[in-house]
């Protein structure tokens, strides 16, 4: 079960990567797949809960989505 959560969140994760041309689309975007990747990390690991992974997967997230956007 645990495999198929994660393997599932990579994949969806991997296809909404780079989404968005101006910071604060990639900003938006990363923090929501890395509040999602968070969550489901926290749920299947046990280790940290839901929304304490959510809430760092978001601002880790955010950040690098930030800090990616390309320079034209």
């Amino acid at each position: 079960m645990k495999v198929k959560v994660l393997a599932t969140v990579a994949m969806l994760g991997l296809a909404t990567a780079a989404c968005g041309d101006t910071w604060g689309q990639r900003a938006v975007t990363g923090g929501a797949i890395g509040a999602g990747t968070g969550a489901a990390v926290g749920a299947a690991t046990g280790g940290l809960s839901v929304l304490g992974g959510a809430l760092i997967g978001g601002a880790v997230g955010a950040g690098v989505g930030a800090a990616t956007t390309p320079q034209r």
